[in-house]
Order: structure tokens, then sequence, then C-alpha cells
């Protein structure tokens, strides 16, 4: 089977440098390599106004073994991207110079505040592509604020708040880092349009928060992208993170190379939230390197709904009759009668993925699907989504044990996890007439008739109201709360 095209980007910053190679051009990037390396190249740049010497030699081994990677892996454009440190430091244009050398022919460009906050803004509209409120993407050396509205780019500003110039800047005090960012924020008038709406995080000390926060709620998913916080639990957990770094303390679930770090995040972030008075945080592993890879896309597949895309390509990988999944949608469809367009979508996907335990072991397919549903890689897909298409999917294959279901269960309240109820049921009868074909299901349909859930039949099309057939119809009718019937007609 032939291998996708690939692309490949290295995003340079002040705190890490990592390289990351996607396979093909689709609504849902998927990573096939991500490395990163944490260099500090940024560290001591408010008072020098140089690169960190001892950093500079390592970032070239770094990126040498960067292109022999993205090289090897076939990807082809392989694209640096700079940001914060190189702009600004003195020494800029000479590493950029030594990098050109070290990697002959590959672009490298070094992002003025407005492209990152652009590129920023790009990669996160490509997973949440309503997002209406202020995007803020901290980096080691500077804080991109975007104002979000309707999906699209109202303003923007970039700020020297990033984490190791706000500890440089505040000589390694969390209390003078407040006012630091305090005083930063007020020349950014239009952050107050914020009141009442969402603050995106982007960024590894942001996302290093989350972590944190994760641990120590115990919660049931551990991806980062999507999850949110109310304004007070954002607000508590920047106060558990400062208050450690004043008695140090190790957090669990704080990444040991990011320790130094985290309390001006912490800081940066309960300024912003007092800054747009935001209801709510999301936060997103979309970014930079996802905005570069978005304006590759062609435009008909960017204008994809990233949920359905991604639906659509596990079905298609995984599943066994790419027709199927469209003719299961308009089969489930009487049960659904009121649906909201935004259940219908998610009815529309849990269809695709449906099938897709399809080549795995008979004795873990239940299993292995939820599994695989609950944590793919969809970049448009939040943690409710997640949860109802793996909790409908496992249903669908029988799969009860309530250890394994039970982080879907935790993330989804009690209508959306009858909806997954009912769905599964639909699916495992429509498998159990069809066979998974599209042909077999074809003789069969559903309807709703008062108080009665109908089967219908039709004689001579290959399926009929056996045993198990009659037992699932009667498990569908009692989630549904109707009464079962069956009915066969002459073809």
């Amino acid at each position: 089977m032939p291998v996708p095209p690939r692309v490949g980007v290295v995003d340079l910053g002040s705190n890490s440098v990592r390289l990351v190679v996607f396979e093909g051009l689709s609504r849902n990037p998927v990573a096939v390599f991500n490395e990163k390396a944490v260099l500090g190249l940024g560290r001591g740049l408010h008072a020098s106004g140089r690169l960190n010497p001892a950093a500079v030699e390592s970032a070239l081994t770094i990126m040498g073994r960067y292109l022999a990677i993205a090289r090897a892996m076939g990807a082809a454009p392989i694209e640096v991207l700079a940001t914060a440190a190189m702009r600004d430091a003195s020494n800029g244009p000479a590493f950029a110079e030594a990098l050109r050398a070290r990697m002959p022919g590959v672009p490298l460009r070094i992002l003025s505040g407005p492209e990152e906050a652009a590129m920023s803004a790009e990669g996160l509209l490509l997973g949440i592509p309503g997002a209406d409120g202020i995007l803020g993407d901290i980096g080691g050396g500077s804080l991109e604020v975007v104002d979000l509205v309707g999906g699209g780019v109202a303003a923007s500003a970039s700020l020297p708040l990033g984490v190791i110039r706000l500890n440089d800047r505040s000589e390694g005090s969390p209390t003078r880092a407040r006012a630091i960012v305090e005083e930063t924020l007020k020349t950014v008038p239009w952050l107050a349009r914020g009141q009442g709406r969402d603050l995106y995080l982007v960024g590894g000390a942001w996302r290093a928060l989350a972590k944190i926060h994760m641990v120590q709620t115990n919660y049931p998913l551990s991806i980062v992208h999507h999850l949110v916080l109310g304004r007070e639990e954002a607000r508590d957990l920047c106060a558990v993170v400062i208050g450690a770094a004043e008695k140090p303390a190790r957090l669990p679930g704080a990444p040991a190379k990011r320790a130094a770090d985290l309390p001006y995040a912490a800081v940066a972030l309960r300024r912003l939230l007092r800054a747009t008075g935001a209801r709510r945080v999301v936060f997103s592993a979309n970014g930079l390197r996802e905005g570069w890879y978005a304006r590759r896309l062609p435009p008909a597949v960017r204008a994809e709904d990233p949920l359905l895309a991604a639906g659509r390509d596990l079905g298609l990988r995984f599943g066994r009759d790419p027709a199927l999944p469209p003719a299961l949608a308009a089969w489930t469809a009487p049960l659904f009668a009121d649906e909201s367009p935004a259940d219908a979508a998610l009815r529309v996907a849990a269809c695709w993925v449906s099938d897709t335990g399809s080549h795995d072991h008979p004795d873990y397919r239940g299993e292995q699907a939820f599994l695989r549903v609950l944590r793919q890689p969809g970049v448009g897909l939040d943690h409710h989504s997640r949860a109802f298409l793996a909790l409908a999917v496992a249903l669908r294959y029988e799969a009860t044990e309530a250890a394994l279901l039970a982080p879907a269960r935790a993330l989804l309240g009690g209508a959306a996890q009858a909806r997954a109820e009912l769905l599964g049921a639909a699916l495992r009868l429509a498998y159990t007439l069809s066979g998974g074909t599209p042909a077999l299901l074809a003789g069969t349909a559903l309807e709703r008739r008062g108080g009665r859930l109908v089967l219908r039949l039709v004689e001579g099309s290959g399926v009929f109201a056996g045993e198990s057939v009659q037992r699932r119809v009667d498990s569908l009718a009692a989630a549904a709360g109707l009464e079962a019937a069956v009915e066969v007609a002459r073809g």
C-alpha cells in the first residue's frame, strides 16, 4: 500500500524545538512523528539581548537530526518556523545563517508577532471552526492574543509575556510577574471583549497546567485537547500552581522540565482571565504547527466538518464497506425524530465508526473499538463527542463491562447516555440483520407508529426475524420506551 504524502514542520521556539511530521492532507491532521527538545534558547534574552549560548550549539545538533528524520520519512516540504527568540535576539540573524548552513534547502521563516498570532489562530480554528472568544498562545518568549469572532480574526497582538521572558523580567518572582502582566495587558483594551465568552489556551506551558488539573481531579480522559474548565476552576488551578512555587512542592502531573516555568504560566492565565472576563477556558493542542498545516489543505477539505471527517476517516480505515455508514444513518433516523443538528451529526459520525472493530479479535472487538474511538486523533472532537461515540460503538458490540465504559459515562450526562444506549442498540440490531452489508440492510426498515416500534422486513431479501433478531428488537423498543413489533412484507 503506498504511503500517503507527508509534510514536516519544525517549531523553533524560545523554550523548545519540535519536529512534527504529518501524514496526508486530511481535515484532521495525523502526526506520525512528534519529537520535542527543551533547550531554553531564549533564556536570559531579556537581560543580554542574545540567544542563550548554551542552547545554540545544541539547537544546531537537534536541527540536523530533525532534517535527517524528515527526509528519511519522505516529508516534503519541510519548513522551519522561528518565533520570539529568533526575531528579538541581536544574534538571531547569525544563528539563522548557521541554521541554513546546517539545513541547506530548507525554508526558515522568522515569524513576526502578527504572523505568529494569525497562524496559531488558524490552527485553533482547524479544531474548533466556530471558535468565538479570546485566544491566548503562550510560548517561552511571547504571548499572542487574538480576538476570534464567529471563526474569524478580529484583532491580534503579540506581547512579551512568554514564560521564560516573564521569569527573567520578574527576576524569578511570581509576585513581580503579576504586576508586569497586569500592566502589559492594559495596553490591549480590546481584551475586555472576552467578557462572558471563551478563552482558548494554546501552548505547552498551559497544557502542562491542564495535565496537573487532570491528575488532581482524576479526570476520566487523558487528552488535553478540548478540555474545558469553568472560570473559577481555572483560577483555583492557577492558585495551586503559584502556591506550590512560593512553598516549593512537586505537583503531581507537572512535567519536570517545565517546573520552573509553570508559576509564570499560571500568573499569566490568572491575569488574562481578569482582563478578558472569560466565562471558561478551553485548552487546545492545536496551534502554530496545525495552522501551518491548515494552509496546505485544499479549500474543500478545510471546509469539511471535523467531527464527520474524523468519523469517516476511521470508518474508511477500519470498516468493511464505505456504503454502509450512510445507509445506517438513514436507517436509524426514525428513532431520533426530534434530535438537534449537533445530535444528528454525532449520530451520523457514530454510524461511520460503528464497524471499526470488524478486523479485531472477536473476543476483544468491543474493547478495542471503544478505546480506538475514545482516543482517536480527530482534532474536532470535544470530550463529550468522544465519549458519546465510544459508548455507542461499545454497546453496538455488546461491551457492557462497567469499568471499561466508566470514562465515557463520566463524561456524559444522563440524557446523552440514554441516546448513546439507544443508538448502540439500534446499530446492534442493524448489523445482526444485515451482516454489515448495505444490500441486506435495504431489505429492512424501522418505523415509529404511535407507541410502537415496528421492524419491517422484506420477504426474500435474505433477512428474517429469528430469535436473536426478535431479542434485539425487544431491547431496542424497550430502550425507546415503545412496544416492539415485526412485520414481513412481500418484495
